[in-house]
């Protein structure tokens, strides 16, 4: 007989797949204006963010790259390599790579974060820029984070993360459906994120906040050491 967590297991994965699905079709139709709506908004983020992974070392991965935002940030010696589930979103990275010179980035790739195509230990920083939100299954995701980080590496997330509280977390739930339809989430708590940190053996470095007014924040984890 099947057992019930195989059910979940199934079910949970059949929810991913069509929320993917949906996804693909968000990101189709926001591609063309991606960069107009969210550039300046998003700017102090993704600035914080890149300085932050080029801290932790060279060999960067970018997940959810979307049209490459982020990637004019990056210092030049970094060593950068880009995935995202929209093969549009993809595109219209390539085409910032081509015109502006970002000759750092080394490649980028359609990808699912649940199964990344890279070895063990392949990066000092994996980078996650207002994408986590939105992953379908983000521990999993996270666990493959720190299957390809390289020891001392860190995992650097940028996003909208609430702690629940309050009105603002009132108003976060009511419109979570409709921020869902842009293609982002205002439901998703900051607990999910430390106590994936706690119980993967990372620690929170440090929550900053960022424009506007700290309604965004970068997240830097790090995994402990096997002596703490």
């Amino acid at each position: 007989m099947e057992r019930v967590h195989d059910k979940e297991q199934v079910q949970n994965r059949g929810q991913g797949r069509y929320r993917a699905e949906d996804q693909q079709k968000i990101y189709q139709r926001w591609a063309p204006v991606y960069d107009q709506v969210y550039r300046g908004i998003l700017r102090d983020g993704h600035r914080t963010l890149a300085r932050l992974a080029a801290g932790a070392g060279t060999e960067i991965l970018e997940i959810g790259v979307g049209t490459g935002l982020v990637l004019s940030h990056y210092p030049r010696r970094c060593r950068v390599t880009g995935i995202d589930i929209s093969e549009h979103m993809i595109a219209r990275a390539r085409e910032k790579i081509a015109r502006d010179k970002l000759f750092h980035v080394r490649q980028l790739q359609v990808m699912d974060a649940h199964a990344l195509a890279f070895e063990d230990r392949s990066f000092d920083a994996v980078c996650l820029p207002f994408v986590i939100t939105l992953i379908p299954e983000p521990e999993r995701a996270l666990d493959e984070c720190a299957r390809v980080l390289r020891p001392g590496g860190e995992i650097i997330l940028a996003s909208k993360l609430g702690d629940g509280a309050g009105l603002q977390g009132a108003i976060e739930e009511a419109v979570a459906p409709l921020v869902r339809r842009i293609g982002w989430s205002s439901a998703f708590r900051i607990s999910r994120i430390t106590g994936w940190a706690q119980a993967s053996g990372f620690e929170v470095v440090e929550i900053l906040p960022v424009f506007p007014n700290g309604f965004f924040k970068v997240v830097r984890l790090k995994r402990r050491s096997p002596n703490v």
